[in-house]
């Protein structure tokens, strides 16, 4: 018997098997149940989410006879051809390589025909929205009026491009990406069944390059399987995909934070040599400062980010000593400069000018927070009574060089008696003027 791969050998048959798309099957199963069943419907979602799948089971719960509670039995002659992809009452029509307006003609003659089996005749067209004009106009009518004996399930990953004539005339159902912990235990599900031992860190890897697809997710274990057998390391897992290793992310964070731009090099030497993708490190480091600002701020990081413990304890940690507004100006930093590493002929040494200038970017904070205390110091000044010397501020202008003695108001010089204002000292007075461009070199 034919090897089968895991994506099809676990691929839903009962709507409870339905992985995250709870808000879809439990419509469905009620309007069942009520018979208060549309004559169209419109799946739209990422790849992988169950569109089709959804779209198959619901054609056997309409044409099962034997099914309970709004599931179809998958027993009788009806589920199992639909399963098998052989029942005539069940066409399922690729809508990229059946595109034209002849197609739809075609099928606008067959709907006339009662079904053999079931009580209905039901039509779904994958990718639909790659139909032409002329083919979604001349199914316009028929989708409006249908047959009492006809359904039609349409599935699309970019509905936007469907008319809205046609998206009018249907129930439409966004599916969503299935959550990384949803992907992990089923994935752990499928590595009982089948034998298979995979670390809790590796299962986070392969549920991460998913992307929110299970196919994905189904597929990439196969890969893994095929290459290392039943025993799968991480760095197995990591060899085969080109994942590049969680930990030189975080490590390379660290060094941006703590200002290492030494540490910036040697990650970047590292991961040349190894022969990682510029481009896709890169877009990892911003996803890093994305969820180090993430894990500061929102009140439970871990629906939003879907990081192990370990990692999200890391990024806390890496976030609380950066702060938000460092975090804020990185992150702002990253995604301006994203279009010089994408279009440059070499990106080594664009990633390597592009770390090296945020490593740094703690100075510029520094002079920021300069200016705020020196803005600071002459709010403090200009209050109307001066009466006590500011000590720290002596000894601080002392280091400069220039006299304490300057430091402290004397009657009738710093203070403006008939006004109650007070003046700047002569030498805080000249550092304001150097930032604000007043005096440009002092002899």
């Amino acid at each position: 018997m034919p090897y089968e791969v895991l994506a099809r050998k676990w691929r839903p048959q009962l709507f409870e098997e339905v992985i995250g798309q709870e808000h879809i099957t439990q419509t469905l199963k009620n309007a069942l149940l009520s018979d208060r069943l549309a004559h169209a419907y419109l799946f739209s979602g990422a790849r992988g989410v169950g569109k089709t799948s959804v779209a198959r089971i619901l054609a056997k719960a309409l044409n099962c006879r034997n099914g309970q509670e709004a599931n179809p039995c998958n027993k009788c002659t009806s589920c199992i051809e639909i399963t098998n992809g052989s029942s005539v009452d069940v066409q399922e029509i690729d809508g990229a390589s059946n595109r034209g307006i002849d197609e739809i003609r075609n099928l606008r003659e067959n709907i006339r025909y009662l079904p053999s089996h079931g009580g209905y005749r039901i039509y779904i067209i994958d990718e639909v929205h790659m139909l032409t004009l002329p083919a979604f106009n001349a199914l316009l009518k028929t989708l409006e009026e249908p047959p009492e004996h006809v359904k039609f399930i349409f599935a699309t990953t970019e509905p936007h491009k469907v008319p809205v004539t046609i998206l009018s005339r249907c129930q439409r159902f966004d599916f969503r990406r299935i959550p990384i912990l949803k992907l992990q235990e089923q994935i752990k599900r499928i590595m009982e069944k089948e034998g298979i031992r995979v670390s809790d860190s590796g299962i986070s890897i392969i549920s991460r390059e998913a992307q929110g697809s299970l196919r994905d997710a189904e597929s990439i274990l196969d890969q893994v399987v095929s290459f290392t057998g039943p025993d799968v390391a991480d760095d197995q897992i990591r060899a085969v995909l080109g994942v590049i290793d969680r930990d030189i992310i975080f490590k390379t964070s660290r060094a941006i934070i703590d200002g290492d731009s030494r540490l910036c090099l040697e990650i970047i030497e590292e991961i040349y040599n190894y022969g990682y993708d510029i481009k896709a490190f890169y877009r990892e480091i911003v996803g890093q400062f994305r969820n180090l600002i993430v894990s500061l701020i929102s009140q439970d990081p871990s629906q939003i980010l879907d990081l192990p413990d370990n990692e999200l304890s890391e990024t806390k940690k890496q976030a609380s000593h950066a702060g938000v507004e460092r975090l804020l100006q990185s992150l702002n930093f990253l995604i301006n400069r994203e279009v010089d590493l994408r279009y440059t002929n070499n990106p080594r040494i664009a990633l390597e000018a592009i770390l090296l200038k945020l490593s740094r970017l703690i100075e510029y904070l520094s002079f920021d927070e300069l200016i705020k205390k020196i803005e600071d110091i002459e709010k403090r000044l200009n209050r109307p009574a001066l009466t006590q010397p500011n000590r720290n501020l002596e000894a601080a202008l002392s280091e400069k060089g220039y006299p304490a003695e300057e430091t402290q108001p004397k009657e009738g010089k710093d203070l403006k008696e008939d006004s109650g204002e007070a003046t700047l000292p002569e030498p805080v007075k000249h550092i304001v003027d150097i930032f604000e461009g007043k005096i440009v070199s002092r002899d």
